[in-house]
């Protein structure tokens, strides 16, 4: 089979066909089918040979975009079965196959029915198939074969990313690059010049040029200036077929800007400048404004400017202001038109962002001198000085002069002044003020202790124009006299104990004046000497601003007496010397041996906690109903008991008073005393039996080896450790009575059998050194004592 095409338009085809036409009619007796045959040789045995394909042919081409009426020749499909009495007929299948591409099924030729475009799909693949129209049989195997689109230069180059926005810096080197383009052309580029893209500038020389290969635009001129031109709009044409005649193109627009760099100096309009500034311009404020022009932008227009020289850079300052680049002039010095009338200053204005590339074009900075008339203002009086301090006693008489104030036209003219206190509080009211001298006055009489400082406001205006004025604060001072005698700094509650020993401190004493440290910072203390002297307690003068109470006799006693009353002279070390007399109140109250206090009269606390005698009466009555309950509670249970019958005959005087009625009859052991009686008859120490002992062991020591010699007293205290020790004894206490006494003791019989009715002439100062068994005995032997001695 055989396959022939004719769609050969462009000369490459036309040659390419003449090729293949050629070709195939050299071997066209090669070209065909052979079907299995089986040769019979004498002495050989029949060979099955396998048949081979029948099928010739080179790939078919289709134009693209083909336009004609009719359909479009494709090639022609030939089986060597084909004997051309039409018994084969050939069926094409595949991608198009009777849609796109159809094909006569006697002859085998193949049309296009259909515009193709190469740039949607290339190629198609097809299957062609030769049968017996006879028998549908097939004559030759199924075989592939591919239509390809041939490719025209129809798709023009295009600029996806376009229109481009680029800058460069001005004044860049010649050849810098800006930016490189990129067109694409949808042709075959393996197939002739279609998408072979060649780039041209159409708009924007001289300054800019293109490569023609890979479109890159670099500048074409020598230091292009912003300042003379800063935007350029370029036009890149990109065309295919290498440029040649006929082929197709596309533009874009590439716009290019010029950014600034420093190359520009500062430079002032004028190298003069006059400028008017009133001498009444406030300092601090701005008086005036000056600019530099600069040709450049951003940055590198910033600048500085500054006073290099001139008499009036100690009386104006500049600055600059960022967002206008202009310079301010202010005023650092007051005006004074009639002292000075001009100044001359040279101003310089200077880039800040230098660019060294371009130090040849410079200096970045220029200079103008700058001449300020200083204007003639009529002004308010002018004080001496900015602010006035005057002092004056306190009790002066109305009217008393405190102090002058003095102001002066500051004006060629000399207007004379006026002067008045300026009335916006209450305290501008104390003071007057002449009008003509400026002379101040008291309006009232002063306490320094109530009010130390005044601060007053006067004005002066000159007579001719009353409306100018100015003002000036004036502060007054109250000195102090010595007008206010010391007192006690607080009320204090001074406490004696009973046991006070003379020449004890009982408290610390000071003084306060309301004058201040020149009037009263010393103070002295004493007794009223027109008092008879304290036998009781006397005063020391500390010579530091206090003063010591102290004790003159060894006890005191609240029964005799339980408040003092000690009157004290305070006197200041002012002129004149100013003294007050106060009384201290000393209570005795009854201390601990470490001279901590445990008890005060009862009238002194009820006294002090500020309770009425009503309240006192009440909370009294009460006490007493519920004593009462108490002694009528404790009869109705005695008398539910057996008397304990004592024969008087027992000089012993055992009672036993408990509450407890005991374990009854067998209990024998929880009162016996016969270790009282007899201490060589004790006997081991044995558990009661109403008390559950604790597991816990005890230690105890065993006496029996020592009762022969041991003291009953020592008996005792050795039984009270133990039963302290012990956890098995009741918690209550225990009256134990015996005969036996012990050794006789230096305090001989405390009974009151023995005592003496009348008082002795015995020191009972010892019994407060028995320690704390004999604590009350010794207070009420001292107590008789001091009532004798009073």
């Amino acid at each position: 089979m055989r396959i022939t095409s004719t769609s050969c338009i462009c000369p490459v085809l036309v040659c390419l066909c003449f090729v293949q036409r050629c070709y195939g009619a050299a071997h066209h007796g090669s070209i065909k089918v052979t079907r299995n045959q089986t040769k019979h040789v004498e002495g050989e045995t029949e060979v099955h040979h396998r048949p081979k394909r029948g099928w010739v042919w080179n790939q078919f081409f289709v134009l693209e975009e083909h336009m004609g009426p009719d359909p479009q020749y494709v090639g022609k499909l030939h089986s060597n079965s084909d004997k051309g009495d039409g018994s084969v007929k050939y069926i094409l299948t595949g991608e198009g196959a009777g849609t796109i591409f159809i094909i006569d099924d006697t002859t085998g030729d193949i049309h296009s029915t259909k515009s193709l475009d190469r740039e949607q799909k290339t190629h198609y693949v097809l299957h062609a198939q030769a049968i017996d129209r006879r028998t549908n049989k097939p004559l030759e195997p199924e075989s592939e074969f591919i239509i390809k689109v041939q490719d025209i230069n129809d798709n023009a180059p295009k600029f996806t990313d376009g229109p481009y926005i680029v800058t460069v810096p001005e004044m860049s080197e010649m050849g810098t690059s800006v930016l490189q383009v990129t067109a694409t052309d949808a042709d075959d580029p393996t197939y002739g010049n279609s998408a072979r893209v060649v780039y041209s500038i159409l708009q924007g020389q001289p300054y800019f040029s293109v490569d023609p290969k890979t479109g890159v635009i670099r500048t074409a001129l020598h230091n292009m200036d912003r300042e003379a031109r800063e935007h350029y709009s370029v036009v890149i044409q990109a065309k295919d077929m290498a440029g040649q005649v006929g082929g197709l193109s596309g533009s874009t627009t590439v716009n290019i800007t010029l950014t600034d760099v420093n190359d520009n100096p500062p430079r002032f309009p004028q190298k003069h400048y006059q400028l008017y500034v009133p001498e009444s311009a406030q300092v601090g404020s701005a008086v005036g404004k000056i600019k530099a022009n600069d040709a450049d932008t951003g940055s590198n227009a910033d600048m500085k400017y500054t006073i290099i020289n001139g008499d009036g850079s100690g009386v104006f300052s500049i600055s600059t202001d960022k967002e206008t680049r202009e310079g301010i002039l202010s005023l650092k010095k007051p005006l004074n038109y009639e002292k000075k009338k001009s100044y001359t200053l040279n101003i310089e204005g200077a880039n800040t962002h230098l660019d060294f590339r371009f130090s040849h074009l410079g200096p970045f900075k220029d200079v103008t001198m700058l001449k300020i008339i200083v204007g003639d203002v009529d002004e308010p009086p002018l004080f001496t000085m900015p602010s006035y301090v005057m002092e004056v006693y306190e009790n002066a008489k109305i009217g008393t002069a405190v102090g002058t104030v003095t102001a002066q036209d500051p004006d060629i003219a000399n207007s004379l002044v006026r002067y008045f206190v300026v009335h916006n509080t209450e305290e501008d009211r104390y003071f007057t003020i002449d009008a003509s001298t400026g002379t101040i006055k008291t309006a009232k009489i002063f306490d320094r202790e109530e009010t130390p400082w005044y601060n007053i406001t006067v004005a002066a205006s000159e007579i001719d124009n009353p409306g100018l004025v100015s003002h000036v604060p004036v502060g007054i001072r109250i000195l102090d006299v010595n007008d206010n005698p010391p007192e006690l700094a607080r009320e204090y509650e001074i406490v004696v104990c009973e046991n006070a020993k003379p020449g004890q401190v009982i408290q610390t004493i000071s003084a306060t004046d309301k004058d201040n440290s020149a009037n009263g910072a010393r103070f002295h203390f004493s007794l009223d000497e027109g008092l008879s002297m304290n036998p009781n307690f006397t005063l020391r003068n500390n010579e530091d601003n206090t003063a010591s109470i102290l004790t003159r006799r060894r006890r005191y006693s609240r029964t005799t007496q339980d408040v003092y009353y000690l009157p004290v002279l305070i006197s200041d070390g002012g002129t004149p010397t100013l003294s007050s007399s106060s009384t201290l109140t000393i209570r005795v109250c009854a201390c601990e041996q470490d001279g901590r206090v445990r008890t005060c009269h009862a009238e002194a606390f009820l006294s002090s906690a500020g309770l009425s005698t009503g309240a006192l009466i009440a909370i009294l009555l009460c006490v007493v109903i519920l004593l009462a309950i108490v002694v009528l509670f404790i009869t109705l249970r005695r008398s539910k008991k057996e008397p304990l019958i004592i024969s008087e005959e027992d000089v012993r005087e055992n009672v036993v008073t408990y509450d407890d009625e005991g374990g009854g009859e067998e209990d024998t052991e929880a009162f016996d005393i016969t270790a009282l009686r007899n201490p060589s008859a004790a006997e081991e120490l044995k558990y009661r039996r109403d008390i559950r002992p604790e597991v816990k062991h005890v230690p105890r020591h065993h006496p029996s080896s020592s009762l022969d010699s041991i003291d009953v007293q020592e008996f005792i205290k050795q039984r009270l450790a133990e039963a302290d020790l012990d956890p098995s004894v009741p918690p209550y206490d225990s009256l134990q009575t015996y005969a036996y006494e012990g050794h006789r003791s230096e305090a001989g019989s405390i009974s009151s059998l023995d005592s003496a009715t009348t008082h002795s002439d015995q020191d009972y100062n010892y019994l407060g050194d028995w320690g704390p068994e004999f604590k009350k005995l010794a207070e009420l032997y001292g107590e008789i004592e001091s009532e004798r001695t009073t």
